[in-house]
């Protein structure tokens, strides 16, 4: 018997729930809007690409495509905060009076200064590689030191001609006679004597100085 008036009774009550349900779900379907638009700049009127579009309601939200274009489904009455980077948030509440379940909107963004804080990159992963490559450091030569540099050469060439060739330098000379007559095989080797370059060498050997005996350079 008790079980027969708890069937009765869910029987009396299915009805009013079915059609609760029913009201609720026409009552939300009826504040639903297919919410579009495009997000572009205050000052210049270009799109914004990828902006971050929140409903804060429903915690749902898309982003704007590469023209700044977005649609998404919203209710009406719902909070939507646009955020971009390199501009400010900007908000908009989708008004309850549209009689249609579409609603477009053109939201201007404008732009904002960000000031970020300094950052130092360095190419050492730790300081203990940092120490090392500045112990390390190979400095360049400032222009006193290739001037030095470049007087010592000098120098070594002055002393290389009063002193007679050693063993190396008559190895290198004989070397460098093989190849000019292996380059000259089959062809008739050119003359010194007609050597434009030769004779103006020698005659500058002549005026410094470099033809006269040791007794008279002592002098």
């Amino acid at each position: 018997m008790k079980k027969s008036l708890t069937f009765l009774f869910l029987l009396t009550i299915f009805p009013f729930f079915t059609f609760s349900q029913q009201v609720q779900e026409v009552d939300d379907n009826s504040t639903l809007v297919q919410f579009s638009g495009m997000t572009i700049t205050a000052d210049s009127l270009n799109p914004v690409p990828y902006t971050k579009i929140i409903d804060i309601c429903s915690h749902r939200g898309t982003t704007s495509d590469v023209n700044g274009y977005f649609s998404f489904v919203a209710h009406k009455k719902d909070t939507v905060v646009f955020t971009a980077l390199g501009f400010k948030p900007a908000s908009f509440i989708i008004p309850d009076t549209i009689t249609k379940q579409r609603y477009s909107l053109i939201q201007l963004m404008t732009a904002d200064t960000l000031t970020l804080s300094a950052a130092f990159i360095f190419p050492w992963p730790t300081l203990e590689d940092f120490k090392r490559a500045f112990v390390e450091l190979k400095i360049p030569d400032d222009d006193l030191e290739i001037a030095r540099k470049n007087l010592l050469a000098a120098d070594i060439r002055m002393m290389a001609e009063n002193y007679p060739m050693d063993a190396n330098m008559n190895y290198r000379n004989y070397i460098d006679n093989q190849t000019s007559k292996l380059y000259y095989v089959g062809q008739q080797q050119p003359f010194s004597i007609f050597n434009v370059f030769a004779w103006a060498k020698f005659i500058k050997a002549w005026k410094d100085g470099k033809f006269k005996s040791q007794q008279e350079r002592l002098k």
